[in-house]
């Protein structure tokens, strides 16, 4: 039990004791600003690399989202070029006097001389292919 108990002892006052007391005291404060210097440097260094990180996955869910519509693009690119290929063979044909007799008797229903024209109806085509 005796040492448990702490003993009163007096402290020396000399200048020797009272520096070393003063040099303790400065170097637990020096370890305080030490440790909330480590502290805030840390947390600065948390919340840069946090932002840091955030602003990577933006940036690569805004690249994912632009190389599908770039992707969406080029498919429809390809769909408008085969259309004017083939708007541009239309107009070629539509130099060509013998096939605008022929749109016009297919579209206008107009005749040539001695021609009869017979309209056939388009329902059976529909309901045979729905089926």
């Amino acid at each position: 039990m005796s040492a448990i108990r702490k003993r009163k002892v007096a402290r020396i006052q000399t200048t020797y004791a009272k520096q070393q007391e003063t040099a303790e005291l400065s170097a637990q404060s020096r370890r305080k600003l030490l440790f909330r210097r480590l502290a805030a440097f840390f947390v600065l260094v948390i919340i840069i690399s946090f932002s840091m990180i955030s602003t990577l996955i933006a940036q690569s869910s805004t690249i994912e989202e632009k190389q599908v519509e770039k992707e969406k693009l080029l498919q429809q690119l390809a769909k408008l070029e085969k259309n004017q290929v083939v708007l541009e063979e239309e107009i070629v044909k539509l130099h060509d006097d013998e096939y605008i007799a022929k749109l016009a008797r297919r579209e206008y229903f107009l005749s040539d001389i001695n021609e009869i024209i017979f309209q056939l109806p388009e329902d059976k085509k529909v309901n045979s292919s729905e089926e």
